[in-house]
């Protein structure tokens, strides 16, 4: 397919590079051109100065920016060129009712609206192997899944425009209280003169285990945080949370503590530290930066 791609960060730019793989004929546009440039070198492709040069013609338009702004002012832009039918697949996290506003927009201009949140970090993006929720037409989510599988491990359509941001939602819950939990539990390991290896070994294979113990456990006990997601963008995406929770009634007490000592963690320094961090704030000599 003829597909452009905006943002070429640490998630878009692998993204991007697999779908050049596939075979789809790639333009591309990062708000630095040398960026853009450079992942021509590295890729098939034509970089673009413009969001409406990279989106002309397409038939598929995916993003990965920043946030509700970066998005709403992208699609703004592209439906100005996009032909009748396209489909732009959002990958950015932002606020259900930010896609459900683009997905009103774009059918208005004769196109679909996605919004295809994912999960699986930097990793995940060079792998190939991410786990994407999508909210929109059923249509529109057949159109694009073809393109979407070159970088996804699975997909899954939860239903109408902001289904997919609703359920990443829930995701970062669900990873909030984990890493807490992970994080207690290393201090409190720490602390009681055990070995934290041997710890994992008898604790990981029974109801304790996650994807976050597997793979955090370990560093966390050496006090490595630079891992992929940054604190600064979970608590983007937890601020996205208690908002969307304060207007549906939902109780979100531990997400919201969470997200305090994620402002912990930042006033320590360690804005681009990864999510693991939350261990950071337990270890013995932790201090805030001024």
């Amino acid at each position: 397919m003829k597909v452009g791609f905006i943002g070429l960060g640490v998630m878009g730019g692998p993204m991007a590079g697999h779908l050049a793989a596939a075979g789809h004929e790639m333009t591309v546009f990062n708000r630095s051109f040398q960026k853009a440039e450079a992942w021509v070198k590295a890729n098939r492709g034509a970089a673009k100065g413009t969001v409406r040069e990279a989106a002309r013609d397409r038939e598929l338009l995916a993003l990965c920016v920043g946030n509700d702004d970066d998005v709403r002012g992208v699609v703004a832009e592209a439906l100005e060129v996009l032909p009748s039918g396209a489909v732009i697949v959002d990958h950015t996290t932002t606020s259900a009712k930010l896609a459900r506003e683009m997905a009103a927009l774009a059918q208005a201009k004769g196109c679909a609206f996605l919004d295809a949140p994912v999960s699986g970090g930097e990793a995940g993006a060079k792998a190939g192997q991410l786990s994407i929720m999508i909210g929109g037409e059923a249509s529109a989510v057949e159109r694009a899944r073809a393109v979407i599988g070159a970088y996804a491990k699975a997909m899954a359509h939860m239903g109408e425009a902001g289904s997919g941001q609703l359920t990443k939602m829930a995701n970062q819950i669900c990873i909030a209280g984990v890493v807490q939990g992970l994080a207690e539990a290393v201090a409190f390991v720490e602390r009681a003169g055990l070995d934290p290896a041997k710890v994992y070994d008898a604790i990981s294979k029974g109801a304790a285990q996650s994807w976050q113990m597997d793979n955090r456990w370990a560093t966390m006990a050496r006090g490595e945080f630079e891992f992929g997601f940054a604190v600064d963008w979970m608590r983007k995406d937890l601020g996205l949370v208690l908002d969307e929770g304060r207007s549906n009634g939902s109780r979100l007490e531990v997400t919201a503590l969470v997200d305090q000592f994620y402002a912990e963690v930042q006033a320590m320094g360690g804005r681009r530290w990864d999510t693991s961090s939350l261990a950071a704030r337990l270890r013995p000599g932790a201090r805030k930066e001024s």
